[in-house]
């Protein structure tokens, strides 16, 4: 039974025992079919593979130029749009100021309006308040003869016992 094992296990006479790929009696063979095959492959990339990766790489960047392009342009309309937003929005401020300062005039100069009518009512009362001042004043002067008179004839008559007479009176109330 050894001898069998021993057969079986040993190659066969004439076979390589090696890879097929490192037997020099194959190389002929091998380098045609790798020529062939890399001929074929080199004209399906250079006619059908490269073309299109060109075309889509040449479409992407036409792609991104022009979305460049157009954001580079949004941006402008942005930034113009802004400053005319600015421009608005100080204009309207203008707008703001100047009606505010037309309303702060308008109301300062019915302030003044109103002020000088209440002064001038003021001032009537004022002047109607002295005549009136005025008129009490002399009326009471007027009383205040009558009423010395009337005092200097009581005290005569305190003083002296009788009654002193109008003449008497009016005499002495006149100074003379």
């Amino acid at each position: 039974m050894a001898t069998q094992t021993q057969e079986s296990t040993a190659p066969a006479e004439g076979a390589s025992s090696g890879l097929p790929q490192f037997d020099l009696q194959w190389w002929p063979g091998q380098i045609i079919w790798f020529l062939a095959i890399f001929v074929v492959m080199l004209l399906f990339i250079r006619l059908f593979a490269a073309p299109r990766v060109g075309g889509t790489i040449d479409a992407r960047e036409d792609k991104i130029s022009g979305d460049i392009a157009d954001a580079r342009r949004l941006k402008d309309e942005a930034e113009a749009q802004a400053q005319a937003a600015a421009a608005e929005t100080a204009q309207a401020r203008a707008a703001a100021q100047r009606v505010a300062a037309e309303a702060r005039a308008k109301a300062q100069a019915e302030v003044t309006a109103r002020l000088a009518v209440e002064e001038a009512k003021l001032a009537e009362k004022a002047a109607e308040a002295e005549a009136r001042i005025g008129k009490a004043r002399d009326a009471a002067m007027a009383n205040v003869a009558s009423i010395a008179s009337e005092a200097a004839g009581a005290i005569v008559g305190k003083l002296t016992g009788k009654a002193a007479t109008a003449a008497e009176l009016a005499t002495a109330a006149r100074g003379s």
